[in-house]
Protein backbone atom coordinates (compact mmCIF):
# COMPACT_ATOMS: atom_id res chain seq x y z
CA UNK A 1 0.00 0.00 0.00
CA UNK A 2 1.73 3.41 -1.32
CA UNK A 3 0.87 6.07 1.68
CA UNK A 4 -0.91 9.14 0.87
CA UNK A 5 1.98 11.06 3.48
CA UNK A 6 4.34 9.48 0.60
CA UNK A 7 2.53 10.82 -2.53
CA UNK A 8 2.12 14.40 -0.54
CA UNK A 9 5.70 14.78 -0.25
CA UNK A 10 7.10 13.73 -4.05
CA UNK A 11 4.01 16.06 -5.34
CA UNK A 12 5.77 18.65 -2.98
CA UNK A 13 8.92 17.94 -4.09
CA UNK A 14 7.89 17.77 -7.88
CA UNK A 15 8.78 14.57 -8.87
CA UNK A 16 6.54 13.01 -11.84
CA UNK A 17 4.87 10.21 -10.21
CA UNK A 18 1.85 7.07 -11.25
CA UNK A 19 0.25 4.52 -9.57
CA UNK A 20 -0.42 0.94 -10.99
CA UNK A 21 1.51 1.13 -13.67
CA UNK A 22 1.80 -1.45 -16.32
CA UNK A 23 5.37 -3.33 -16.24
CA UNK A 24 4.76 -4.43 -20.09
CA UNK A 25 5.29 -0.63 -21.16
CA UNK A 26 8.57 -0.59 -18.98
CA UNK A 27 10.45 -3.50 -20.18
CA UNK A 28 11.80 -4.50 -23.80
CA UNK A 29 10.63 -8.17 -23.09
CA UNK A 30 6.74 -6.80 -22.79
CA UNK A 31 6.48 -9.22 -19.82
CA UNK A 32 5.46 -7.83 -16.39
CA UNK A 33 2.21 -7.36 -14.22
CA UNK A 34 1.98 -3.98 -12.59
CA UNK A 35 3.89 -1.75 -10.41
CA UNK A 36 2.43 0.17 -7.60
CA UNK A 37 4.55 3.13 -7.67
CA UNK A 38 6.56 4.44 -11.19
CA UNK A 39 8.56 7.68 -10.09
CA UNK A 40 10.07 9.89 -13.06
CA UNK A 41 12.69 12.42 -11.57
CA UNK A 42 14.63 14.65 -13.75
CA UNK A 43 17.70 15.07 -12.30
CA UNK A 44 20.47 13.39 -9.92
CA UNK A 45 19.29 15.79 -7.04
CA UNK A 46 15.28 14.46 -7.34
CA UNK A 47 16.39 11.11 -7.23
CA UNK A 48 18.66 11.34 -4.42
CA UNK A 49 15.37 13.30 -2.67
CA UNK A 50 13.22 10.43 -3.89
CA UNK A 51 14.73 7.65 -2.46
CA UNK A 52 15.21 9.43 0.79
CA UNK A 53 11.50 9.35 1.20
CA UNK A 54 10.80 5.88 -0.31
CA UNK A 55 13.25 4.73 2.23
CA UNK A 56 11.69 6.99 5.05
CA UNK A 57 8.25 5.15 3.89
CA UNK A 58 10.13 1.76 3.89
CA UNK A 59 8.94 0.57 0.89
CA UNK A 60 11.25 -1.04 -1.65
CA UNK A 61 12.54 0.62 -4.39
CA UNK A 62 14.27 -0.27 -7.91
CA UNK A 63 16.14 2.49 -10.13
CA UNK A 64 15.55 1.25 -13.92
CA UNK A 65 16.52 2.83 -17.19
CA UNK A 66 15.18 1.72 -20.55
CA UNK A 67 13.80 -2.01 -19.17
CA UNK A 68 16.19 -3.64 -21.93
CA UNK A 69 17.91 -6.24 -19.64
CA UNK A 70 15.27 -6.87 -17.28
CA UNK A 71 12.33 -9.87 -16.52
CA UNK A 72 9.74 -8.19 -14.35
CA UNK A 73 7.52 -10.16 -12.38
CA UNK A 74 4.10 -11.31 -13.57
CA UNK A 75 2.15 -10.26 -10.12
CA UNK A 76 2.19 -7.15 -7.99
CA UNK A 77 5.56 -5.37 -7.58
CA UNK A 78 4.47 -3.92 -4.37
CA UNK A 79 7.37 -1.61 -4.14
CA UNK A 80 8.14 1.69 -6.23
CA UNK A 81 10.02 1.78 -9.84
CA UNK A 82 12.07 4.93 -10.22
CA UNK A 83 12.30 5.54 -14.09
CA UNK A 84 15.30 7.63 -15.24
CA UNK A 85 14.53 8.50 -18.63
CA UNK A 86 14.02 12.30 -18.04
CA UNK A 87 17.32 12.07 -16.94
CA UNK A 88 19.10 12.58 -20.21
CA UNK A 89 21.53 15.85 -20.68
CA UNK A 90 24.90 14.53 -22.81
CA UNK A 91 27.37 17.18 -24.18
CA UNK A 92 31.05 16.82 -25.06
CA UNK A 93 33.73 18.93 -23.36
CA UNK A 94 36.22 18.76 -25.98
CA UNK A 95 37.25 14.84 -26.23
CA UNK A 96 34.88 13.76 -22.97
CA UNK A 97 31.21 13.43 -23.44
CA UNK A 98 29.23 14.14 -19.89
CA UNK A 99 25.56 11.86 -19.70
CA UNK A 100 23.19 11.19 -17.32
CA UNK A 101 21.94 7.44 -16.33
CA UNK A 102 18.89 8.03 -18.26
CA UNK A 103 20.75 8.85 -21.73
CA UNK A 104 20.26 6.06 -24.02
CA UNK A 105 23.38 4.41 -25.57
CA UNK A 106 22.11 5.33 -29.20
CA UNK A 107 22.17 8.65 -27.93
CA UNK A 108 25.50 8.84 -26.15
CA UNK A 109 27.58 6.86 -29.29
CA UNK A 110 25.03 9.57 -31.87
CA UNK A 111 27.01 12.30 -29.85
CA UNK A 112 30.40 10.93 -29.86
CA UNK A 113 29.51 10.76 -34.07
CA UNK A 114 28.27 13.66 -34.36
CA UNK A 115 31.80 15.21 -32.33
CA UNK A 116 33.69 13.09 -34.58
CA UNK A 117 34.66 11.52 -31.15
CA UNK A 118 35.58 7.72 -31.54
CA UNK A 119 35.46 5.12 -28.90
CA UNK A 120 32.08 4.26 -28.50
CA UNK A 121 31.42 2.73 -31.95
CA UNK A 122 30.29 -0.22 -29.63
CA UNK A 123 27.80 0.76 -28.36
CA UNK A 124 25.42 1.83 -30.67
CA UNK A 125 23.34 -0.77 -30.97
CA UNK A 126 22.77 -1.94 -27.54
CA UNK A 127 19.47 -1.04 -26.46
CA UNK A 128 20.26 0.14 -22.66
CA UNK A 129 21.12 3.42 -20.99
CA UNK A 130 23.96 5.20 -19.95
CA UNK A 131 23.09 3.99 -15.66
CA UNK A 132 22.27 0.58 -16.83
CA UNK A 133 25.50 0.20 -19.29
CA UNK A 134 27.76 1.68 -16.63
CA UNK A 135 26.15 -0.86 -13.79
CA UNK A 136 26.80 -3.99 -15.99
CA UNK A 137 29.79 -2.52 -17.83
CA UNK A 138 27.93 -3.23 -20.72
CA UNK A 139 30.21 -4.17 -24.26
CA UNK A 140 30.26 -5.76 -27.58
CA UNK A 141 32.09 -6.28 -30.72
CA UNK A 142 35.36 -5.62 -28.33
CA UNK A 143 34.59 -2.52 -26.29
CA UNK A 144 33.41 -2.00 -23.31
CA UNK A 145 32.38 0.77 -20.83
CA UNK A 146 35.57 0.31 -19.09
CA UNK A 147 37.50 0.72 -22.02
CA UNK A 148 36.21 4.93 -22.03
CA UNK A 149 34.93 5.65 -18.59
CA UNK A 150 36.93 8.21 -16.92
CA UNK A 151 34.64 8.48 -13.83
CA UNK A 152 30.56 8.26 -12.88
CA UNK A 153 28.09 10.06 -10.56
CA UNK A 154 26.94 7.39 -7.65
CA UNK A 155 24.43 8.04 -5.17
CA UNK A 156 24.97 6.44 -1.67
CA UNK A 157 21.37 5.31 -0.50
CA UNK A 158 22.48 4.42 3.51
CA UNK A 159 23.66 8.08 3.57
CA UNK A 160 22.06 10.24 0.71
CA UNK A 161 25.43 11.70 -0.46
CA UNK A 162 26.45 12.03 -4.27
CA UNK A 163 29.82 11.56 -5.10
CA UNK A 164 32.26 10.79 -8.18
CA UNK A 165 33.21 7.43 -8.35
CA UNK A 166 36.76 7.23 -10.54
CA UNK A 167 37.40 2.90 -9.20
CA UNK A 168 34.81 1.08 -10.92
CA UNK A 169 35.89 -2.85 -10.29
CA UNK A 170 35.01 -3.56 -13.64
CA UNK A 171 35.18 -7.19 -14.97
CA UNK A 172 33.26 -8.79 -17.34
CA UNK A 173 29.51 -7.96 -16.83
CA UNK A 174 30.51 -6.95 -12.86
CA UNK A 175 31.67 -3.46 -11.36
CA UNK A 176 31.44 -1.76 -7.75
CA UNK A 177 27.22 -1.13 -8.45
CA UNK A 178 26.81 -4.37 -8.16
CA UNK A 179 29.28 -5.61 -5.89
CA UNK A 180 27.90 -2.61 -3.84
CA UNK A 181 24.26 -3.10 -3.34
CA UNK A 182 24.27 0.65 -1.91
CA UNK A 183 25.13 2.29 -5.08
CA UNK A 184 22.75 4.27 -7.64
CA UNK A 185 24.45 5.18 -10.96
CA UNK A 186 23.72 8.63 -11.88
CA UNK A 187 25.69 9.37 -14.80
CA UNK A 188 29.23 9.39 -16.10
CA UNK A 189 31.57 10.73 -18.36
CA UNK A 190 33.68 8.77 -21.11
CA UNK A 191 37.19 10.00 -22.66
CA UNK A 192 37.30 9.54 -26.44
CA UNK A 193 39.46 9.98 -29.32
CA UNK A 194 39.83 12.46 -32.55
CA UNK A 195 38.26 10.60 -35.09
CA UNK A 196 37.18 10.51 -38.60
CA UNK A 197 33.44 11.12 -38.32
CA UNK A 198 32.67 9.14 -41.53
CA UNK A 199 34.69 5.92 -40.39
CA UNK A 200 32.93 6.11 -37.40
CA UNK A 201 29.64 6.19 -38.90
CA UNK A 202 30.59 3.61 -41.50
CA UNK A 203 31.20 1.45 -38.25
CA UNK A 204 28.17 1.85 -36.53
CA UNK A 205 26.55 0.98 -39.50
CA UNK A 206 28.47 -2.11 -40.10
CA UNK A 207 27.69 -2.80 -36.12
CA UNK A 208 24.19 -2.41 -36.87
CA UNK A 209 23.81 -4.56 -39.72
CA UNK A 210 25.48 -7.05 -37.99
CA UNK A 211 23.14 -7.21 -35.47
CA UNK A 212 20.05 -7.09 -37.61
CA UNK A 213 21.61 -10.39 -39.27
CA UNK A 214 22.34 -12.34 -36.30
CA UNK A 215 20.34 -11.13 -33.32
CA UNK A 216 15.90 -11.36 -33.12
CA UNK A 217 15.77 -7.46 -32.89
CA UNK A 218 12.36 -8.08 -34.54
CA UNK A 219 11.02 -9.79 -31.20
CA UNK A 220 10.65 -8.74 -27.87
CA UNK A 221 13.24 -10.31 -25.33
CA UNK A 222 15.86 -8.56 -23.32
CA UNK A 223 19.21 -9.06 -24.90
CA UNK A 224 21.12 -11.91 -24.16
CA UNK A 225 19.75 -13.79 -21.60
CA UNK A 226 23.21 -15.24 -20.36
CA UNK A 227 26.12 -14.40 -19.91
CA UNK A 228 28.86 -16.07 -21.55
CA UNK A 229 30.88 -18.90 -19.81
CA UNK A 230 34.42 -18.64 -19.82
CA UNK A 231 35.88 -20.21 -22.67
CA UNK A 232 32.29 -20.80 -24.56
CA UNK A 233 29.51 -19.19 -25.82
CA UNK A 234 26.63 -19.51 -24.55
CA UNK A 235 24.51 -19.48 -27.42
CA UNK A 236 26.48 -21.97 -28.92
CA UNK A 237 25.86 -24.28 -26.20
CA UNK A 238 22.37 -23.90 -26.07
CA UNK A 239 21.82 -24.47 -29.93
CA UNK A 240 23.98 -27.75 -29.43
CA UNK A 241 21.84 -29.58 -26.96
CA UNK A 242 18.83 -28.97 -29.67
CA UNK A 243 17.12 -26.23 -28.25
CA UNK A 244 17.08 -23.72 -30.87
CA UNK A 245 13.26 -23.20 -30.93
CA UNK A 246 12.42 -24.57 -27.81
CA UNK A 247 9.05 -23.11 -26.51
CA UNK A 248 7.47 -22.81 -22.85
CA UNK A 249 4.46 -20.93 -23.15
CA UNK A 250 4.72 -17.56 -24.78
CA UNK A 251 8.52 -17.87 -24.18
CA UNK A 252 10.76 -19.07 -27.10
CA UNK A 253 14.59 -20.07 -27.42
CA UNK A 254 15.03 -17.92 -30.68
CA UNK A 255 16.01 -19.66 -33.75
CA UNK A 256 18.35 -17.32 -34.78
CA UNK A 257 20.71 -16.72 -31.69
CA UNK A 258 20.30 -19.33 -29.08
CA UNK A 259 21.52 -17.10 -26.46
CA UNK A 260 18.08 -14.90 -26.61
CA UNK A 261 14.90 -16.02 -24.98
CA UNK A 262 12.26 -14.04 -26.67
CA UNK A 263 8.76 -13.45 -26.11
CA UNK A 264 6.36 -14.66 -29.05
CA UNK A 265 3.06 -13.66 -27.50
CA UNK A 266 1.93 -13.07 -24.36
CA UNK A 267 4.74 -14.77 -22.34
CA UNK A 268 4.66 -14.73 -18.84
CA UNK A 269 7.85 -14.23 -16.48
CA UNK A 270 6.97 -17.81 -15.28
CA UNK A 271 7.75 -19.45 -19.03
CA UNK A 272 10.55 -17.54 -19.42
CA UNK A 273 12.06 -18.26 -15.90
CA UNK A 274 11.19 -22.32 -16.75
CA UNK A 275 12.66 -22.16 -20.06
CA UNK A 276 16.04 -20.79 -18.23
CA UNK A 277 15.57 -23.68 -16.24
CA UNK A 278 15.76 -26.04 -18.92
CA UNK A 279 18.83 -24.46 -20.87
CA UNK A 280 20.68 -24.19 -17.79
CA UNK A 281 19.79 -27.82 -17.17
CA UNK A 282 20.82 -29.51 -20.52
CA UNK A 283 23.78 -27.43 -20.78
CA UNK A 284 24.88 -28.78 -17.48
CA UNK A 285 24.23 -32.50 -18.08
CA UNK A 286 25.63 -32.07 -21.77
CA UNK A 287 28.37 -30.19 -21.26
CA UNK A 288 29.28 -29.59 -17.48
CA UNK A 289 28.92 -25.49 -17.79
CA UNK A 290 26.97 -23.68 -15.41
CA UNK A 291 25.06 -20.80 -16.94
CA UNK A 292 24.44 -17.58 -15.20
CA UNK A 293 21.72 -15.51 -16.18
CA UNK A 294 22.70 -11.94 -17.52
CA UNK A 295 18.99 -10.49 -17.61
CA UNK A 296 18.22 -9.06 -13.87
CA UNK A 297 14.55 -10.25 -12.56
CA UNK A 298 13.07 -8.22 -10.43
CA UNK A 299 9.95 -9.41 -8.47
Amino acid sequence: MISKHLLQSLARLGVAYEENVSLKSLSTFRIGGEAALALYPDSAEELAESVRLLRQDGLRFEVIGNGSNLLFCDGLFEGALILTQKMNTCRAEGNTLIADAGVSLATLAGTAAQAALTGLEFARGIPGTVGGALVMNAGAYGGAMADVTVKSLALNVETGEISELTDHGYGYRKSVYLSNGSLICLGGAFALSEGDKAKIMETMRCFAAQRKEKQPLEVPSAGSYFKRPEGHFAGKLIEDCGLKGYTVGGAQISRKHAGFIINIGNATASDVLRLEELARGEVYRRFGVTLEREVRFIG
